[in-house]
């Protein structure tokens, strides 16, 4: 497949649905939590409800249905398939834009945009805002291939990226990201600012600047209180998953249910829910994900990221991280979102911020898909 372009579609076996339903109806449940709240973890009964209606009502195949209502491939880039998909714009100067998501997030993440993104007018948009939209699926995640050995980190997937544009055709393109889309799209950036008419970041990665500590924007102060407490009180996946991905993935890829806690715990924390996460997203946008990486077995592969490159990352927001980026930058900070950047602090890494938002979280093009749409569109304008 090296090099080749070969067309994908998604056709689960009917045999992995009925193994999943199956696994469900046998879930052994723990006893219900202590409080009356999410404070331990996912209810049990609330997550009980979730499952029943994952084994019962839930609807794969009109997922496979919108995923395959794009186009869709697979090539080999350093050794490894890679999928994507690619939908063309059908407007004269369209530009070429690679999407990246993160963990939990997956291409499906994606799909309410693409449409506005790539034909504007038939959203009551501008043809002058139309892109070509390339949305790859990140090592170890959906249907790329599961890296066999450890070096796949953010730096190596931006550079597959860029190979992947230029396999495309596209000698000039645009990126954006949330999530490890931020950092993989703040790496293309740097490696490639020949190639890049611009980034857009959700959020921008930065650490808060010690010299206004004495000088903070209430804004600023909440960020900083948000972090402490995401610190104390939300960081215990990573925490497994830098280090020990492999134990947790165990757990992962053998209980539907269990690998179902564990990611929509973060739709509920890290959307813009007013504490419930069904405020955000409905059960079939969850399951969607859920179902994705429950059906392609990455539950382990994709929490690998963490072990590769989250201390890399984390240097950024712990201050130890002095490099810049020079291309046009565009970045959009959601209230809900951690971390939340303020412009000052932002500003020594990153050129332009170009605003704050007031409704939306981490799954931004998920939660509030107009929105996102149009800060694409607002940023690109500038820079095409």
């Amino acid at each position: 497949m090296s090099g080749a372009l070969t067309p994908f579609c998604v056709d689960v076996p009917e045999h992995d649905l009925a193994d999943l339903r199956s696994r469900l109806a046998r879930t052994r449940w723990p006893e219900p939590e202590t409080v009356p709240d999410w404070s331990q973890g996912v209810p049990r009964e609330y997550l009980r409800e979730l499952c029943r209606y994952w084994a019962e009502e839930y609807d794969w195949r009109a997922t496979e249905r919108r995923l395959n209502a794009f186009p869709q491939f697979r090539t080999e880039i350093d050794g490894l398939g890679i999928h994507f998909l690619h939908v063309r714009s059908p407007h004269v100067g369209a530009i070429p834009l690679v999407l990246t998501n993160g963990w939990p997030g997956s291409v499906v993440e994606y799909l309410k945009v693409l449409g506005p993104l790539t034909d504007p007018p038939a959203y009551g948009g501008d043809a002058a805002d139309a892109f070509d939209v390339v949305v790859p699926s990140l090592p170890g995640y959906g249907f790329s291939d599961k890296p066999d050995r450890a070096g796949w980190g953010v730096e190596r997937i931006a550079a597959a990226w860029v190979r992947l544009m230029n396999r495309l055709g596209y000698d000039r393109f645009g990126a954006a990201g949330s999530d490890w889309g931020t950092t993989i799209t703040t790496c293309i950036g740097k490696q490639a600012p020949d190639r890049v008419v611009g980034i857009h970041l959700v959020p921008p990665l930065a650490a808060p600047d010690p010299a206004t500590f004495d000088d903070l924007t209430g804004i600023e102060r909440a960020a900083l209180a948000d972090l402490d407490r995401a610190g104390a009180e939300e960081s215990g996946y990573a925490e497994q998953q830098r280090t020990r991905p492999q134990t947790v993935g165990y757990a992962l890829t053998d209980s539907p249910a269990g690998l179902c806690a564990w990611i929509v715990e973060k739709f509920r924390a890290w959307t813009d829910c007013a504490g419930h996460p069904e405020n955000a997203l409905t059960r079939d946008e969850m399951l969607d994900d859920v179902t994705l990486y429950w059906l392609t077995g990455t539950a382990t592969s994709s929490a690998r990221l963490y072990w590769e490159s989250f201390r890399s990352v984390s240097e950024t927001f712990q201050g130890t991280s002095t490099d810049t980026v020079a291309v046009p930058t565009g970045c959009s900070i959601y209230p809900k979102e951690i971390p939340r950047i303020s412009r000052r602090w932002a500003a020594r890494r990153f050129p332009d911020i170009r605003n704050e938002l007031d409704r939306g979280g981490h799954f931004a093009a998920a939660e509030q898909p107009e929105q996102f749409v149009a800060e694409l569109r607002a940023f690109f304008r500038l820079v095409r």
